[in-house]
């Protein structure tokens, strides 16, 4: 996904580990927007939507990808999905974990 110009993701998933995936390699996404997508990629900035499952509607994200003035920047986007690293998730829980387990220990006493 490295050299790819854009990544198309069609799938209705509810978390959608793929778009991030390509997303980590600085490729922008091309999503079906509904699900997991609409959490993994933003708009304008990692990449576009499209809003039906359809042939037609497929072709005219990649039209309007295709005529962006503007292009992604890869490091932009690779930055973005390492906001769903594995390290972030544990360093956060971990927090989340003793917050409320010193909130609890507050109260008892």
């Amino acid at each position: 996904m490295q050299k790819a110009k854009a990544f198309v993701f069609a799938a209705d998933e509810d978390f959608g580990m793929i778009p991030i995936e390509a997303q980590s390699c600085g490729t922008p996404v091309i999503a079906y927007g509904r699900g997991g997508s609409l959490e993994t990629v933003k708009e304008g900035v990692t990449g576009l939507f499209f809003y039906e499952q359809t042939v037609d509607s497929i072709i005219d994200a990649v039209e309007r990808f295709e005529k962006l003035e503007t292009p992604f920047d890869p490091k932009i986007i690779r930055n973005h999905a390492e906001t769903f690293s594995e390290e972030r998730f544990k360093k956060e829980i971990k927090e989340f974990v003793e917050l409320k387990y010193n909130e609890f220990n507050h109260l008892v006493k």
